[in-house]
């Protein structure tokens, strides 16, 4: 009797690491745009403690100057009240070059908690 053979073949095992390796270097690349989110919104809400637009803006950007924030400055913020609260908003957005004419575009928009 012959004995089916199970499991994977070479050709399977080429396509499954090449899919992994591609996803490996798409997670690398966009790993830092979400770390910068991070800094970014933690930066907003620290400047959302400031009384005047100058004052919030100024604090953004020195919170900034430490987090290594380079996508957005404070500028780019929109500072609007809600009731008796500040609140700063941002949104921008990142290109990551992919292969050739492609891209990967990530929009990111925030607020202060």
């Amino acid at each position: 009797m012959k004995h089916r053979q199970r499991g994977i073949s070479f050709i399977g095992l080429l396509f499954v690491g090449g899919v992994v390796g591609v996803a490996f270097v798409l997670a690398a690349q966009v790993l830092p745009t979400l770390i910068e989110f991070q800094a970014i919104t933690k930066a907003a809400t620290k400047a959302s403690a400031g009384s005047t637009v100058p004052e919030i803006r100024a604090i953004f950007d020195k919170a900034g100057q430490i987090d290594d924030i380079h996508s957005i400055s404070g500028k780019d913020l929109e500072v609007t009240k809600e009731g008796d609260k500040t609140v700063v908003a941002f949104a921008y957005t990142r290109e990551i070059h992919m292969a050739g004419p492609a891209y990967l575009l990530l929009k990111y928009n925030g607020r202060s908690k």
